[in-house]
């Protein structure tokens, strides 16, 4: 490979852990909190340009949306993991396989979304109990989403392939133009063309195709086993298969997490638009914390696959303390910041007083006790990276899912409150986060039988 290429690249399988953990950990954080700015701005501008019943219609899509696509997503965290894998061993003939698998499994996928999210989000949003006044609304943002999740899976597998061998800088610098053009899209449509919510689900759309033409012309450009050649894009099965084996539990656990906010978010609507409002601009916050501590999950699949395929596993044993430490404290930062700033960052979302009471009500309970969802997430990823997909996922659904609609049903019931509501969060994940921890010691005890085909 060449001395441009390599340089974008990081080598996890020596040297100091942390140091290139943080190397890694960074752009990455970065690129996903440029991700988030997309919703966000989506948020605060029909918020405060629009009115609280569009910010509502924007806000109460997430958890549905997510639901629906992250099936998909978990398969590039099985692209991610398999392509570190192959580079750890330096088979460049299999990570050149997985490349081209991976963007005809996105590409296939994306289509499929396109067709099924068209034709079912009103019929699922009607489900959710989405209010009379909301529910046109947001049906139109999402079926414009939705025409775009071609862009967001091919974005995001190639995105994670280039995770895998430790690029994340070249990611943030596509993202961070695609952000700048959507945030003069969403001005120029709602403001100027008083487009409401079509207008921010198309500037959407179109700065993911902006993302997406950029990452597909770094990866055309590349040297060595990462090349993108396009006449090459096929099906190759035993990557196929690898890649299933590892990212469809990933999947199945994310759109757990989903299901369980869309019961949650379902609840939500029950209470009316300013609630829903509240709960939206406080949900868009938190989705900030989310992406700052998936960067740290991200750098532990990546460190715990290349490391596996090189076999050293004395630093695999080492990234546990490392990963949690890191977590720990980039959710403290996230979290003391939004909880000292409560009322001016929920401000920046709505203007309307009883909904930022809400949104700040939300915010104390979830914000305060998120450093635990960073530390299921990450020992979640280290699992994942190690290949043993399907425990954490069994461990979520029982813990995440299961818990939630459990709580739902049972004390909420009793006390239906949104005190009630949003405890459900922190409980959840605290005794997930116990059990996973429980099941990477009994991992990491046999990983020298961990083999990789």
């Amino acid at each position: 490979m060449g001395a441009s290429t390599k340089k974008n690249e990081i080598d996890m399988t020596t040297g100091s852990i942390i140091t290139k953990q943080i190397k890694f950990i960074i752009p990455l954080m970065f690129t996903g909190v440029l991700q988030l700015l997309y919703n966000a701005v989506d948020v605060i501008v029909v918020g405060r340009y629009a009115g609280t019943t569009a910010l509502s219609a924007v806000g109460s899509t997430g958890a549905l949306t997510n639901l629906i696509i992250n099936i998909f997503i978990g398969l590039s965290i099985g692209v991610s993991v398999t392509t570190a894998t192959y580079y750890g061993r330096k088979d460049d003939a299999n990570v050149q396989k997985t490349v081209h698998t991976g963007i005809a499994l996105a590409i296939i996928g994306g289509i499929f979304l396109v067709v099924f999210g068209y034709i079912a989000c009103p019929y699922l949003l009607e489900w959710m109990s989405t209010p009379d006044d909301v529910i046109v609304q947001a049906t139109t943002y999402m079926r414009i989403i939705f025409v775009g999740m071609p862009f967001n899976l091919v974005y995001n597998f190639s995105a994670a392939i280039l995770r895998a061998v430790g690029d994340t800088k070249r990611p943030l610098q596509y993202l961070g133009f695609s952000g700048i053009v959507n945030v003069v899209l969403n001005l120029v449509f709602v403001i100027n063309f008083k487009m409401d919510v079509a207008g921010v689900a198309l500037a959407t759309i179109i700065s993911q195709a902006v993302s997406v033409i950029l990452i597909l012309r770094c990866l055309l450009n590349q040297e060595g086993s990462l090349q993108l050649t396009m006449n090459k894009i096929k099906i190759h099965k035993a990557q196929a298969l690898q890649i299933i084996r590892i990212g469809l539990p990933a999947g199945i656990q994310s759109s757990c997490f989903s299901l369980s906010n869309v019961v949650i978010q379902s609840s939500v609507n029950g209470f009316g638009s300013i609630v829903m409002a509240g709960n939206a601009a406080s949900a868009s916050l938190e989705g900030f914390m989310h992406a700052a501590t998936t960067s740290v999950t991200q750098s532990a699949i990546t460190f715990s696959g290349q490391n596996r395929g090189a076999k050293n596993y004395d630093r695999i044993r080492k990234n546990l303390i490392c990963g949690s430490l890191l977590v720990f404290a980039v959710a403290m930062i996230f979290s003391r910041t939004f909880l000292l700033f409560d009322n001016q960052f929920i401000g920046l979302y709505t203007t309307d007083t009883a909904a930022i009471a809400i949104g700040i009500k939300r915010l104390s309970v979830c914000a305060t006790f998120y450093f635990f969802f960073g530390l299921m997430d990450v020992t979640s990823g280290m699992l994942r990276g190690l290949g043993k997909s399907m425990g954490p996922m069994i461990i979520s659904l029982m813990g995440i899912c299961g818990f939630r609609i459990i709580w739902i049903f049972t004390v909420f019931a009793q006390s239906p409150t949104l005190d009630t509501l949003y405890l459900s969060y922190p409980i959840s994940w605290i005794s997930t986060w116990l059990v996973l921890l429980c099941y990477y010691f009994v991992t990491i005890k046999n990983i020298n039988k961990n083999t990789f085909d």
